[in-house]
């Protein structure tokens, strides 16, 4: 577990926040990724609402990410080691460590890594996200 989990109020509140309907599905998705999950997949996500006893589709799991990231309550990771899309919830300027032997992934604060593009006027660079590969010690 990754700390305090949210109650269904606060869940449901910060969908309304970002002007989603808390549904039954939005919610659950929620609590998962929000309370439980470290970087889930949608995979991950619908074997966990299964389990849960809320029988959602596959496509239901991804609508309901897609409509959390698109309402900036999660973000969309395309890791190199994985054709699955994660999913992370800490929308903090932040970057990741992948450990190639276990393939978890984890949050590095920004200030651990860093970086300083030199690309002189070609590019206007918005965001610089890291990913450093390794195991962990």
């Amino acid at each position: 577990m990754k700390g305090r989990c949210l109650t269904e109020g606060e869940i449901s509140d910060r969908l309304r926040k970002a002007d989603l309907r808390p549904t039954v599905q939005r919610v659950s998705v929620c609590r998962f990724v929000l309370c439980e999950a470290d970087h889930p997949t949608a995979e991950a996500v619908k074997k966990w609402t299964d389990a849960h006893g809320l029988k959602l589709s596959l496509a239901t799991v991804y609508n309901t990410l897609g409509a959390l990231v698109k309402a900036g309550l999660l973000r969309e990771l395309r890791m190199p080691h994985s054709d699955s899309v994660v999913y992370d919830d800490n929308m903090a300027h932040h970057h990741h460590f992948l450990d190639e032997r276990t393939g978890r992934i984890e949050d590095l604060p920004a200030d651990a890594v860093e970086v300083r593009p030199r690309l002189g006027g070609k590019f206007k660079v918005r965001d610089v996200s890291v990913l450093v590969r390794g195991e962990r010690a």
